[in-house]
């Protein structure tokens, strides 16, 4: 990996990683367009560049995470079914990765629920994200486990998830910002001590190469998050829905085509 590619992955991190658009699936497709998605440095990257993305939210939000012990204890009930889900099918998580395939169903079908939700839930009236009872965190949660089929978005499943619960689109969106904290802690400490445990040493140039990554996924991210909450509050998820199947259908049309994502 060099460092424009290390740059190229941090920017579609913190653009992707909030957006209900999949980040683990534009990262694998922008891994595989630059030849590099087979690496085992590079799979370790995609993942721990998310510590600069979380670091985004908390500074962003960071009076809402010394608010109330009550924050932490929904974080931790909605983050419990992710992370049991996470350890038993691990292996199966990581095949299904690898596949280009499942990213664009994913991508496509999670496209499609987008362009309905605005209209499916669009008299819920819970503006707060701090004002989610305990049952209603637990479902959200289990919604999160749906992301863990590559392509198919954190952010839109815990959104979807907070909706169908009764949260507005704001209000779900940044509870899915807040849950992400945790659920992207536990993967990339996962993600490291399986790098070690499977023998690898990160050297000094790789650490640079995390370094860079996590922070241009900070800065782009904060931009990010910005203007996602403003245009949800005014527009809504359709565009997304549309932009997910247009990306989904153009991946399966040179996929059935006979071309490969590794192109260069």
């Amino acid at each position: 990996m060099t460092t424009l590619q290390a740059i190229i992955l941090g920017i579609i991190e913190g653009l992707t990683e909030f957006l209900p658009v999949s980040s683990t699936g534009h990262m694998i497709i922008g891994s595989s367009l630059m030849g590099i998605a087979s690496d085992d440095f590079v799979k370790l990257f995609t993942v721990a560049i998310q510590l600069g993305t979380i670091l985004s939210v908390v500074v962003l939000y960071f009076k809402r995470f010394f608010k109330s012990i009550d924050f932490y204890l929904k974080l931790f009930v909605a983050f419990i079914p992710a992370a049991i889900f996470g350890l038993l099918f691990s292996d199966k998580i990581d095949e299904l990765l690898e596949s280009p395939e499942v990213v664009a169903i994913s991508l496509v079908l999670g496209g499609i629920v987008l362009l309905f939700v605005d209209k499916i839930w669009n008299k819920n009236t819970n503006d707060d994200a701090d004002n989610v009872k305990y049952p209603s965190a637990f479902m959200i949660g289990l919604f999160q486990c749906i992301a863990m089929i590559p392509g198919v978005s954190r952010s839109a499943a815990t959104i979807v998830g907070g909706m169908q619960q009764k949260l507005t689109r704001k209000a779900a969106a940044e509870f899915s910002f807040f849950l992400a904290v945790p659920t992207m802690f536990a993967a990339t400490a996962k993600k490291l001590l399986d790098f070690y445990k499977d023998g690898h040493i990160i050297s000094s140039n790789e650490w640079s190469l995390l370094a860079i990554g996590n922070v241009v996924g900070f800065i782009v991210a904060i931009i990010a998050i910005k203007s996602f909450i403003s245009f949800v509050t005014k527009y809504g998820f359709r565009a997304f829905g549309v932009y997910r199947i247009i990306v989904g259908c153009i991946i399966l049309a040179l996929l059935w085509s006979g071309h490969s994502l590794q192109i260069i």
